[in-house]
């Protein structure tokens, strides 16, 4: 059975800066090997997840590129800007206001810590269940 985990954004480091939870979500993916694909909101976003994912640990390195390289396939994380097509994967991290596409294991959903970003996490958590995802909450 698929899963979908809300991962709702409460803590002020993650509040600060949303997009440092979804490196630490793309970190234990990768530490469990987990091919792992991060649909971006838009490609400003994408270029600031991928700059990110260099920057963040520097314990670590995560290998990772922006969709659409020949790569695409080897790369353990691959960012998705709106419009971009690529294969599935097991996990994906949602951060679009609508559900993932696709056929995968597992989805992340992060949801920033404003009403407006609560109720469309709610829209997507009932569409979710009525595609008979199991389904998790987490408090960040």
């Amino acid at each position: 059975m698929a899963r979908a985990d809300f991962y709702l954004i409460a803590k002020p480091r993650f509040r600060d800066d949303p997009l440092l939870l979804v490196c630490e979500l793309v970190k234990r993916a990768y530490a469990t090997e987990q091919p792992t694909l991060i649909l971006a909101r838009s490609q400003e976003q994408a270029d600031e997840l991928d700059a990110k994912l260099w920057e963040f640990d520097e314990d670590s390195f995560i290998p990772h590129q922006i969709a659409g390289e020949e790569d695409d396939a080897i790369t353990a994380v691959v960012i998705v800007p709106p419009g971009t097509e690529t294969a599935d994967r097991p996990l994906v991290v949602n951060l679009r206001d609508e559900c993932a596409p696709g056929t995968f294991e597992r989805v992340l959903e992060v949801v920033a810590a404003e009403s407006a970003e609560r109720d469309g996490s709610r829209v997507r958590w009932t569409e979710y269940k009525r595609r008979g995802f199991e389904l998790a909450k987490h408090d960040m």
